[in-house]
């Protein structure tokens, strides 16, 4: 049996970031509201005598946002105390939890340690106080530095910092001293995204207005290439297009996403997929909280691809792992194998040395990395 993740969602955070197109709401001054969390309660309690969640063995739990962290230690200490006492755990699961560097401090961080969280992730995104001014960021660098240094003295031993390259008036230069400062820290794990515009954002008008001052395509071409030169050299693992770590720090939770495994999605705005049937929350936490207040389970729509449909989304989320795909695993769950289903396609990639069969794994070449999404759009 293949093990299953866990993933809950909290929409909240103090300010919303004007390229954030994630379920969140800002609270800003106000507390988090209790009776969120009080409905997550009831749908883990509700969900978890569901006969899916009783046969299934969960490895990892992971704590989103919005800002989970904007909720006190004891909040979080018990939702995750109610996640591992209501569904089947293995024996050491992976258990994250996303924070802002300015929403937490040593007694916090203790606080979960102690309640089994044993993977943290901090929002930094730079370590540059004039592009976290530019990108909205409510912390600054120094609080960054600090918070690093208060998860180190509560005992994590697994920190993951996230960074976005390709910001508003970012040169190579900016995002080679961020990582400088970053890996003066010593993370075990670290994401580095390319900043995308989303639709109906704040970024997306000042996008369409041309008033944002994005780097080119080559400077942004250049910051990802020098990254990785940086980074590998730093003793980290590019181990998936965006993801570097530690030998034996992978994020486990991901890599069953990036696989196409099972995963149940708890709070507003999450999604869940059953052994390939996809379903969508409601994202309004309001409607959520009173969907399982009724006893109605909050799920607004449901989505059941085709094996085809089904094989191609492995296939693409699959490569974004350096490592690949399995052909055994595709085959065992499709009955498809990649060379005969693309045909010509996967033939011309192969010869411009896009796409490599290394035994078992189908992979992308480090030629391809920098284009992976235009390749990646050709097997949709």
């Amino acid at each position: 049996m293949e093990q299953a993740g866990l993933y809950i969602h909290i929409p909240f955070c103090r300010s919303k970031c004007p390229y954030c197109a994630f379920v969140s709401s800002p609270c800003r001054d106000q507390a988090p509201p209790a009776i969120y969390l009080e409905a997550l309660g009831k749908q883990l309690q509700d969900l978890s005598a569901h006969p899916w969640c009783q046969e299934n063995i969960f490895a990892t739990l992971f704590i989103g946002g919005g800002t989970p962290s904007i909720y006190s230690g004891k909040q979080l200490a018990k939702l995750v105390k109610q996640c591992l006492s209501g569904f089947s755990f293995v024996g050491n699961p992976e258990i994250s939890v996303e924070t802002n560097p300015n929403s937490v401090s040593v007694e916090k961080l203790t606080g979960l340690r102690e309640a089994g969280i044993n993977r943290l992730s901090i929002g930094v995104q730079s370590f540059s106080d004039h592009l976290l001014a530019l990108v909205g960021r409510s912390h600054s660098s120094a609080e960054a530095s600090r918070a690093i240094e208060h998860a180190r003295q509560a005992g994590f031993d697994n920190i993951n910092l996230d960074f976005i390259y390709g910001l508003p008036r970012q040169t190579a230069v900016d995002l080679r001293q961020t990582l400088d400062v970053a890996i003066s820290h010593n993370p075990e794990h670290i994401a580095l995204y390319e900043m995308t515009i989303e639709p109906d954002t704040p970024f997306a008008q000042l996008n369409e207005n041309g008033k944002l001052n994005l780097p080119g395509h080559d400077e942004v071409a250049e910051m990802e290439a020098a990254a990785q030169e940086q980074l590998l050299a730093a003793g980290y693992g590019r181990y998936e297009i965006s993801n570097y770590a530690r030998p034996g720090n992978e994020c486990r939770h991901n890599i069953n996403y990036w696989q196409n495994g099972s995963y149940l999605g708890l709070g507003a705005g999450a999604v869940s997929c059953f052994d390939g049937f996809r379903v969508h929350n409601v994202a309004d936490h309001l409607q959520y909280v009173h969907c399982v207040q009724q006893g109605i389970m909050p799920f607004h729509e449901g989505e059941a691809l085709s094996v085809e449909a089904s094989f191609r989304e492995s296939v693409i989320t699959g490569l974004r792992l350096t490592s690949g795909v399995s052909l055994a695993r595709l085959l065992e769950r499709y009955g498809l194998e990649p060379r005969k289903y693309y045909g010509k396609v996967i033939a011309r990639f192969v010869e411009e040395d896009m796409l490599l069969f290394d035994n078992d794994m189908m992979r992308l070449t480090e030629k391809s990395l920098p284009v992976a999404n235009q390749v990646l759009a050709e097997l949709v």
